[in-house]
């Protein structure tokens, strides 16, 4: 009998370019019904261990398990319903509508014998409305700003309705507020539905604010993974980012909230007890 855990999961995997290795041999488990945040330097490897775990990337070495089946095992409408994917900067047809583009999410769910139903045209428009896209939604997609197309391939995402969503940098691209609108939907999607959600995040106060659990990669390697609250310190940031950092209580709710020093803010930061004693 298969003892491995529901969920995602990878063994000993080794994803690689062209013969350059950009994970190495990374062991991990996605908490089920969690928010992950995977955090990590440009080029460590985060949006590849994205694209290894939903099947975009096949391994060099090792396996990923859904629900402990081997993944690479599974017919594509049937993964394409239990696990969404939304990678960095994709690309839309040219000409199409929001709408077609976020009906395209309900393709997994349809066969000869199942044609678009009730069911379907409510999904497209609950993602429609969740992600502020209604009254585009007949617009083309080439015609929208940056943010807006970001949000119409999250509305896609949303409507193929998957209990596990893997969303790389979801955020790019949008301004402030509608970074905060869709990392909140995110967590109404985790609470209210239960659906696992994995995102990659350069911004490591939304990571500590929105997720549950962190996995910190360097050089294609986890060197951390845990609670925010338990992971997320000055050593753990100097040693990812090569950043030096004060780590506070986050004001708006208590996790931890990261204040970088760049070169003059850390000189500035030494240098002040020396001039008050002059």
């Amino acid at each position: 009998m298969d003892q491995r855990p529901q969920g995602l999961v990878a063994e000993g995997l080794t994803l690689a370019y062209d013969g350059r290795r950009v994970v190495d041999s990374l062991d991990v488990a996605i908490p089920a019904g969690r928010v992950t945040a995977v955090i990590g330097a440009n080029a460590c490897g985060k949006s590849t261990l994205l694209r290894g775990l939903s099947r975009l990337l096949s391994p060099q070495q090792g396996s990923v398990y859904l629900d402990g089946q081997l993944i690479q095992s599974l017919k594509g409408k049937e993964l394409a319903r239990r696990l969404g994917m939304l990678p960095q900067s994709p690309v839309a047809p040219e000409g199409i509508t929001v709408l077609d583009l976020v009906k395209r999410g309900r393709s997994p769910h349809q066969s000869w014998w199942r044609q678009w139903s009730p069911a379907d045209e409510q999904a497209v428009y609950e993602a429609l409305a969740a992600t502020g896209l209604t009254e585009q939604a007949d617009r083309s997609v080439d015609e929208l700003s940056g943010g807006q197309r970001q949000r119409a391939w999250i509305a896609m995402a949303l409507a193929q309705g998957t209990p596990m969503l893997l969303l790389d940098e979801p955020t790019n691209h949008l301004d402030l507020a509608h970074q905060i609108d869709i990392l909140d939907l995110v967590v109404d999607l985790n609470r209210d539905q239960g659906r696992t959600v994995v995102l990659v995040l350069h911004d490591l106060n939304h990571a500590c604010r929105y997720a549950d659990h962190v996995i910190a990669l360097k050089q294609g390697r986890i060197v951390a993974e845990g609670a925010p609250a338990d992971i997320m310190t000055e050593e753990l940031i100097t040693d990812v980012f090569g950043l030096r950092c004060t780590v506070i209580a986050d004001p708006a709710g208590g996790g931890p909230h990261i204040i970088p020093f760049g070169r003059h803010h850390a000189i500035a930061r030494e240098a002040k007890p020396a001039a008050a004693s002059s």
